[in-house]
């Protein structure tokens, strides 16, 4: 990847239905020639998606929260992963450093909605506890 390749890619993070043309104009090449890159940026899996952020209100998701789960033992990754893929609540989830052996972002459509699906999560072989925090007000979202 070079210069324009980037240029290019932070164009279509701002907006990604950007015609090639505007793209072109931005970084001083043709509608054509931006269409190659985004080809071959889409073919290398450098660009892995072009995907449409709906709030999640809309969907009728209004609550979310972050929980940190604890687990007994060593929990492989995949273990983790296969617990959490059941529970359809979560919309991410990583392994993390630190305390907790992994981060959980959920969405629910109420609170107790999200307090059945933390009662999932916590039920699961291996957890043995969980700490959560509700999102009260979103400050900052860079997706």
């Amino acid at each position: 990847m070079d210069t324009i390749d980037h240029r290019i890619i932070s164009q279509l993070r701002e907006h990604a239905r950007m015609p090639y043309a505007d793209i072109g104009t931005q970084v001083g090449l043709s509608a054509s020639a931006v269409k190659r890159r985004v080809d071959r940026l889409v073919e290398e899996g450098t660009i892995r998606s072009f995907t449409l952020d709906v709030d999640p209100a809309v969907d009728g998701l209004g609550v979310e929260a972050f929980v940190e789960l604890h687990c007994r033992g060593t929990v492989a990754p995949q273990e983790l992963k296969h617990i959490l893929a059941k529970v359809p609540e979560v919309v991410q989830a990583g392994t993390v450093s630190g305390d907790a052996d992994a981060v959980v972002h959920l969405r629910a459509s109420d609170i107790h909605t999200l307090e059945e699906a933390l009662e999932k999560v916590r039920l699961a072989p291996n957890v043995e506890f969980t700490k959560s925090s509700i999102v009260l007000s979103q400050l900052i979202n860079r997706r």
